[in-house]
């Protein structure tokens, strides 16, 4: 007998410890489940909203890159003109 008490209640005391930690780690285990759930679906709402974000932005790319040959052609366009109208002038002038 330890302190006053048998084997038996030694061990009953002993079992009865270990089921409280086992449902306090079963409790425990219920929660994170619950918890990995919530971050799988945040998971995939976040994944869905980077693929939306990677079509849009190569939407926008194409259309900056249609913008920026606009540009480019109204420039050339703009620099022929004045080229033929100093060549136009020098040739005038010469005449």
């Amino acid at each position: 007998m330890e302190n006053g008490k048998s084997r038996l209640q030694q061990a009953q005391e002993d079992v009865e410890d270990v089921k409280v930690i086992m449902l306090d780690n079963l409790n425990k285990a219920d929660e994170r489940s619950g918890k990995l759930d919530d971050l799988e679906g945040r998971a995939d709402q976040l994944l869905e909203k980077s693929k939306a974000f990677e079509k849009k932005t190569v939407q926008v790319k194409e259309t900056q890159r249609r913008g920026n040959k606009k540009m480019k052609m109204l420039f050339i366009g703009i620099g022929v003109v004045a080229a033929l109208v100093i060549l136009g002038l020098i040739i005038f002038a010469i005449v």
